[in-house]
């Protein structure tokens, strides 16, 4: 099976399992793996590898509106290079910095491909769930999306430097801090915005109705790209941006834009269930990033 029926699979084993983390008592935990063959680009550097796995769960530990804590790694290469292994840890050192959290260590194991594991915690009194969003709110990402599927052309074009750097995302804790209060359902968008909808659809038994006309396109994508159509559908569908998506009721719609320096885009709004998942009235597939 792939990683969508697996995920179903063990949410018929697992009562906490389905949102973006698990919170207990307050405590919000997720944990993350990236492998060297799937996830980082030849020319990827081990202080991005750092900053990106890190950064992964610690987008988790925002899609549940909470305040990041603190965050652990287990490192497993086939040796143990002195500079890679210092470029990791300063990495995600840095990125747990941005977001006022702390890295605090991990695990280090031998392994035939470089791999991590990552865990974040954070704390929320009231997280956002995926299963609240109601007809009627409007659809909101935030950023702009398609760095990453961007950041993938520039290393198989050779510019590691400014792929890179596109790699390095800042997770949104703060933005997610400011909708707590007022989404009513919320992810990230790491399987991609379309994937995103699907799952809040199913979480929250409700269609969507979204315009292409509103999707954020980071500028990036456009200078690889052929085209709008192109640039739309890698923005879409690509995923590993790690944007939140949120539904929001109109009349918190101006509290939450003031609330925050993160750029929030209105793609749309929530429909009944039998609207289905449109764009631009067409019926928006199911298609985005899957693990195996």
């Amino acid at each position: 099976m792939d990683e969508r029926a697996a995920l179903r699979l063990l949410e018929g084993e697992l009562a906490a399992a389905g949102d973006d983390a698990a919170v207990v008592d307050g405590l919000v935990v997720t944990t993350d793996m990236l492998h060297d063959r799937t996830d980082f680009p030849d020319g990827t550097t081990r202080y991005t590898a750092g900053w990106r796995a890190i950064g992964a769960s610690l987008s988790d530990v925002a899609a549940m509106g909470a305040e990041a804590t603190a965050a652990v790694a287990a490192y497993a290469a086939p040796t143990f290079e002195r500079d890679e292994l210092l470029a990791f840890v300063r990495g995600a050192s840095e990125i747990c910095d941005h977001v006022d959290a702390e890295y605090v260590g991990g695990d280090l194991d031998g392994h035939d491909e470089f791999t991590t594991a990552t865990t974040a915690i954070g704390r929320a009194d009231d997280p956002v769930r995926r299963s609240g969003a109601r007809p009627g709110d409007h659809v909101c990402v935030t950023g702009t999306l398609g760095r990453s599927a961007a950041a993938l052309k520039l290393f198989d074009r050779g510019h590691t430097e400014r792929a890179n750097e596109l790699f390095r995302f800042r997770p949104r804790i703060a933005a997610g801090r400011a909708l707590a209060p007022h989404a009513s359902a919320m992810m990230d968008s790491s399987d991609g915005l379309a994937r995103s909808l699907h799952q809040l659809a199913e979480a929250s038994d409700c269609g969507f109705a979204i315009e292409s006309a509103a999707v954020p396109i980071d500028d990036a994508v456009r200078e690889v790209t052929d085209g709008d159509a192109d640039a739309l559908e890698r923005a879409t569908t690509f995923g590993e941006d790690f944007e939140l998506v949120a539904t929001v009721p109109e009349d918190s719609l101006s509290a939450v834009r003031s609330a925050t320096d993160v750029p929030l885009s209105v793609l749309g709004t929530v429909r009944e269930r039998d609207h289905g998942i449109s764009m631009d009235g067409e019926q928006l597939a199911d298609r985005g990033y899957t693990h195996g």
